[in-house]
């Protein structure tokens, strides 16, 4: 296996951090444990776009101090005296430390890990050739395979292919292999002959015909920086705007609203406001100077107008700033951000068109894109081969997150999502329809989610095939009432009560997936859990052979997937279903590729104890284990015997389940639904549910709490339960087809 990968480049802007993002994040889908480090930054590891990026994406728990060799100033002092070998030993010092595990992260030293994605050097004001020089010799030194990166601007496929020929012999000839290489922003107008000319095999490497190369064309999503990034490069002030102010810290403003927006371009506003107003446009950042009112509140009042552009911010120079009462007014009206430098207007310009456009984890529309781009236009399969990086073993949340978007998106169903005037419903459906997760129906007043749309600046393009009905003024109202009455008739439902409960985005939702017109549906958000599953229970029912419905959990901690049931329905369940409970978890987790280890738990393990609640719990676990022969399951057990080996080989030696758990199951609702909402804030796991199980078709319920990832998750699930539904399940009856 190689122990570094090496992405390197021979000048500024060529992408090499969309790289090795992509990189990293391969790894760690399928199972690795993720190494990252910068060689030399420019100023230090916390204000480094590229380490801050992945500590909070992949290593949380670590110090970003131990991700970097030195800064520029310090690289800048050791070349200018010609101190190259030393610098090379400092950094490889410091690498190694990393690498073996040595390091000291967060306190507690790390096992090695099983890649580590190294970001060569990216600092400016030294010749090109020296500093290709100089990442060759740290990847000798590091003993780094390479993946060289070049940026088709300004270049020829003639020019490039040069290029690339001459970066694998020079990397050949330190004795380092050579895995591929990625040529970044190549222009739409290229045709196939001149993208064939680079991706034909070009000698070098180890390979008998030369390493791959993979390009990937401009994306405009990447191209520009946002309003955070220019705050941070130009260590602005927040002033006003939407939302909390950000905190204060080392690496600059904390996160803040607005601060995702990308900057087109940037207007300074010299001209009165008539003539300013003429070159205002979508996207621009406008530098003005701080006393400037008349252009400030002029360009607050057009974002905020129905017919003016939607602006990224407005950077007010000079260190002046409004106060009295411009300054109430201009806090009302900030729906963008409002930043303030000290610097004057030309020299801020100047500053403005020099911060280049980055990737970090102030902006995560713009990480997705990258992940986008770097999936779809590079062979995955065979960089994951060539640096070797799987565990099928292991099954991490990043994997496991990583396996339900795949898997929904292999074969798509359709999923209604009611809250359809919900904000995080809508972003979340952004990514769902971009990915190609599902298809979606949206349900709420069209006009109303459109203006959603618009207001959050979705990308409107995707939501053009996406259903969305009113139920309300729906055609298929009377139709829906009449089922609804046939199947409720008997429990005193009138066609009236059948009419009004029909309005209801749940009721309607619901009937859509029961007649077949939808494949699943997702909701609470916004409403109880009530609400969201009632009409499921009324007339989607449970399968053949299930007695309860019950909800899982899939708890995701940093270095497994656990499956908590039941979390969600049952307040206190008998023997009988507990047992149920219990096998219709195991065979859930089995489905979402967790291999499952059944323990029932309860406060005593084995014959320790005796009372009502603990033989509940022993009579459930005779029941599923009679039921179920092939699974293995324990219990009654204590939580740290089912999950601990240590403590398991003391409290029930010789067990199949005990140390090893991943299905567990808690003796009733109170004990369940705490547990899991303690383990996902006091240990930081990700909760992905409630997954509702034993119904005939998937409906799923939203915390109210819920975020973004989590809507997306719960739909790709509610897919993925669909698509086994659909294979297990007859066509709908009498109003399928209405």
């Amino acid at each position: 296996m190689a122990a570094s990968i090496y992405v390197a480049s021979a000048e500024a802007g060529a992408g090499k951090s969309l790289v090795a993002l992509g990189v990293c994040e391969l790894a760690a889908r399928r199972g690795g444990r993720v190494g990252f480090f910068r060689p030399i930054v420019r100023y230090d590891a916390a204000r480094d776009p590229s380490v801050r990026l992945v500590v909070d994406r992949y290593l949380t728990n670590v110090d970003p101090a131990a991700l970097v060799g030195l800064n520029r100033e310090q690289a800048r002092a050791l070349l200018a005296e010609d101190r190259v070998p030393e610098l090379i030993a400092t950094v490889l010092a410091k690498f190694r430390t990393l690498r073996d595990g040595q390091a000291a992260l967060s306190g507690t030293p790390r096992e090695p890990d099983d890649l580590v994605v190294v970001e060569g050097t990216s600092f400016r004001g030294f010749a090109p050739t020296h500093e290709f020089d100089l990442n060759a010799d740290l990847a000798a030194n590091f003993g780094s395979a390479v993946l060289p990166v070049f940026t088709a601007r300004g270049k020829t496929p003639a020019d490039l292919r040069d290029a690339i020929a001459i970066a694998f012999d020079q990397f050949g000839d330190r004795g380092c292999e050579v895995l591929a290489a990625v040529v970044n922003h190549v222009p739409e107008s290229w045709d196939t002959a001149a993208r064939a000319s680079l991706t034909a095999p070009v000698a070098g490497g180890t390979r008998a015909d030369g390493p791959p190369v993979w390009l990937l064309p401009e994306d405009p999503r990447l191209e520009h920086p946002s309003v955070g990034e220019i705050a941070a490069g130009l260590s602005a002030t927040w002033l006003f705007g939407p939302g909390d102010p950000p905190t204060v810290g080392e690496a600059g403003l904390g996160p803040f609203a607005g601060a995702e927006r990308s900057v087109g371009r940037f207007l300074v506003a010299a001209m009165q406001v008539p003539h300013f107003l003429e070159h205002l446009n979508d996207d621009a950042l406008v530098v003005t100077p701080g006393d400037r009112d008349d252009i400030l509140l002029a360009s607050l009042a057009g974002e905020k107008s129905r017919t003016g552009p939607n602006i990224a911010g407005v950077l007010l120079t000079g260190g002046l700033r409004p106060d009295g009462a411009v300054a109430k007014l201009v806090d009302g009206l900030a729906g963008v951000p409002v930043l303030g430098v000290e610097t004057d207007t030309f020299t801020t310009a100047r500053n403005v068109a020099a911060v280049p456009a980055v990737l970090s984890p102030d902006a995560p529309r713009k990480v997705e894109a990258a992940l986008e781009l770097f999936d779809a236009h590079v062979d995955t399969d065979t960089l994951a081969e060539a640096i070797r990086v799987s565990d099928p073993r292991r099954v991490t949340p990043l994997m496991f997150e990583y396996e339900l978007l795949r898997r929904a998106a292999a074969n798509r169903k359709r999923v209604v999502l009611p809250e359809g005037t919900e904000p995080r419903i809508l972003q979340a459906a952004e990514t769902i329809l971009r990915r190609g997760v599902a298809d979606l129906i949206l349900l709420g007043d069209p006009a109303a989610i459109r203006g959603q749309i618009a207001e959050l600046k979705l990308e409107t393009a995707l939501f053009e095939g996406v259903t969305i009905e009113n139920p309300a003024d729906s055609p298929r109202l009377e139709a829906f009432a009449a089922e609804y009455h046939r199947l409720r008739g008997h429990k005193g439902v009138t066609p009236e009560i059948a009419r009004d409960r029909m309005t209801d985005v749940s009721y309607y939702g619901t009937m859509l997936v029961h007649l077949g017109l939808a494949d699943g549906m997702v909701s609470g958000s916004a409403h109880t859990t009530a609400h969201t599953i009632r009409p499921a229970f009324e007339f989607i029912k449970t399968k053949p052979g299930v007695g309860v419905v019950s909800g899982i959990f899939f708890m995701c901690l940093p270095d497994r997937v656990l499956v908590y049931g039941d979390c969600a329905v049952v307040p206190n369940p008998t023997a009988d279903q507990l047992a149920e409970i219990a096998v219709t978890s195991a065979d859930t987790a089995a489905r979402f590729g967790v291999e499952p280890r059944v323990a029932l738990l309860s406060y005593s393990t084995g014959e320790s104890g005796s009372g009502e609640d603990v033989d509940r719990v022993r009579e459930a676990t005779a029941k599923a284990q009679s039921v179920r022969p092939d699974l293995p399951i324990d219990g009654p057990i204590q939580y740290d015997a089912a999950v601990d080996p240590q403590t398991a080989a003391s409290k029930r030696p010789g067990s199949p389940v005990a140390g090893r758990a991943t299905v567990l199951i808690f003796p009733d609702l109170n004990t369940g639904n705490n547990t899991y909402k303690a383990v996902q804030r006091s240990a930081g796991a990700v909760a992905v549910g409630p997954v509702l199980q034993g119904l005939n078709k998937p409906v799923n319920d939203l915390s109210r709490g819920c975020t973004v990832p989590d809507i997306l998750n719960t739909v790709a699930i509610t897919a993925i339960q669909a698509q086994a539904a659909a294979a297990e399940m007859p066509p709908a009856g009498p109003g399928a087809a209405a």
